[in-house]
């Protein structure tokens, strides 16, 4: 591995960084510098792992005829036994690590296929042995608090021919919508996989960038995102300059290893709302998600094939006036989320009334203070809102608005529109090929954002209602004349 090591004494947390496959004859451990230097600057012990052996090669594979599969379960095992050698060199005397590591804070970031081997480290860092083989014994148990994935790949590793369970454990996903290797956000499914089950501090947060693409997360892959001839096909003119997508990266996961390692939690509020570091990104268009482990949720929609349940036991989902109103797993450019959403669509010309979407809580109230944060997330569907139609609008819409409506339990209501946080982004249309025809994919995928309302908002507009004794929230599509959204994760956080 190349190492950055902080000046000054003391014990600093340790990230490794972990690179994807490109030809195994490029040093692609040298191409993350502009990173390591930063998170060094700010006292991070950063290593970036040589695992060329392990990435394509013309020569080595015949030809491209017998390229290793199926590797990244190597990855993360090589990832491990690199943290074996650093535990070791932390307490070897006359060592140059000795007692300048601190174990007890480590995070991982990977690229591409060391996005998803970085998860698996994660995962088989906890277990006894291999999942697939109990002849191939673990003895890690380090304490690994934060994961980082730029543009991962997921599912090339399936325990079990299972998707990769993950837990307990700080994450960040960037992707790029114009990343012409990894097409779809395939990150988001670990995202969504990850679980907070041991009532500690998380968090996870998720980035999509507009203008990102695959290989400007590494300064040696450069623009283009394939090899062969194939890539003389994309569409380079909508990137973002190399310096910008990484300006970005060195923000968010500074940021993200500032909360997760040195316990700054004041720089969470960038993951939930990225306009909080406006000044230091460059202009373009973020969807962020963020969720964490204090939430207390309200609807998730995975609980069953009910459409009038919610995952809080007591509480009821209605629809009024809508042109559609289902519950499916989300799919993106190839394949699927690994999330169940509910679907939303209203026309206010063909459907007659005011269209909205309701929640409604039990009796017992919620532990809910002024101070609390309504959050949800929502993306925009690329489809009509008139179920006959079955091809997507022509012309993408405006960014869409609505009404969010919550009534207490003595009757006082308040309102506030979306846009009150923000405007719900229209699709993101983007053609990785210079024409449409190069490319059978589609032009879009959902891509949710978290939205966050404080309950004293809602307060301040009606001093009469009483967050303490909510009853019920609608979504009142009065505001926008027809769409689609994807609504999920219904919660507050305290």
């Amino acid at each position: 591995a190349r190492v950055w090591l902080p000046d000054g004494e003391g014990a600093f947390p340790l990230i490794l960084i972990a690179h994807g496959n490109h030809p195994m004859e490029d040093s692609s451990e040298n191409g993350y510098n502009y990173l390591a230097e930063l998170l060094a600057s700010r006292g991070f012990i950063v290593a970036s792992i040589d695992e060329n052996f392990l990435n394509l090669s013309l020569a080595a594979d015949f030809g491209m005829f017998a390229p290793l599969k199926d590797e990244n379960d190597a990855r993360a095992w090589l990832i491990l036994e690199h943290l074996r050698q650093w535990r070791d060199w932390s307490v070897t005397p006359g060592n140059p690590f000795y007692g300048r590591v601190n174990l007890d804070g480590i995070g991982l970031v990977g690229h591409s296929r060391g996005g998803e081997a970085v998860a698996i480290a994660a995962a088989f860092n906890r277990l006894p042995c291999h999942p697939e083989n109990a002849a191939l014994r673990f003895d890690y148990q380090f304490n690994i608090r934060a994961v980082a994935a730029l543009a991962p790949v997921d599912g090339q590793f399936l325990p079990g021919e299972r998707p990769l369970p993950l837990s307990d454990v700080n994450y960040l996903v960037l992707h790029g919508a114009h990343d012409m290797d990894v097409v779809s956000f395939g990150g988001l499914r670990q995202y969504n996989r990850l679980q907070f089950l041991d009532g500690k501090p998380w968090f996870k947060a998720s980035l999509y960038i507009y203008g990102a693409n695959h290989g400007q997360f590494n300064r040696a892959w450069g623009q283009r995102d394939m090899l062969g001839p194939a890539r003389q096909l994309f569409n380079l003119g909508g990137l973002l300059p190399a310096a910008q997508q990484e300006q970005i990266a060195k923000a968010f996961v500074s940021a993200f290893m500032e909360a997760a390692l040195h316990d700054q939690s004041d720089y969470r509020a960038l993951f939930r709302d990225p306009r909080a570091a406006r000044a230091w990104l460059p202009e373009t268009i973020y969807l962020s998600q963020y969720q964490d482990s204090s939430a207390i949720r309200l609807a998730a929609f995975e609980e069953d094939i009910d459409l009038e349940t919610a995952s809080l036991p007591g509480a009821s989902l209605h629809g009024e006036n809508l042109t559609l109103w289902r519950e499916q797993v989300v799919p993106l450019r190839w394949g699927d989320s690994h999330n169940s959403a509910v679907y939303l669509g209203w026309d206010t010309a063909s459907a007659p009334g005011l269209p909205q979407f309701s929640l409604t809580l039990p009796a017992d109230s919620l532990p809910l203070l002024p101070h609390s944060t309504l959050t949800f997330s929502l993306a925009a569907a690329d489809e009509s809102p008139l179920p006959e139609e079955k091809d997507p609008p022509p012309n993408l819409p405006a960014p869409l608005d609505l009404t969010l409506e919550l009534a207490d339990r003595a009757g006082q209501t308040a309102r506030l529109p979306l846009s009150h946080f923000s405007l719900l982004q229209p699709p993101l249309r983007v053609s990785l090929g210079k024409a449409d025809w190069m490319s059978a994919l589609p032009l879009s995928e959902p891509i949710f954002q978290t939205f966050e309302f404080r309950l004293s908002d809602f307060s301040a507009q009606n001093p009469r209602f009483n967050p303490s004794q909510l009853s019920e929230i609608h979504f009142r599509f009065d505001r926008s004349p027809a769409g689609v959204v994807i609504l999920d994760n219904v919660g507050f956080r305290p």
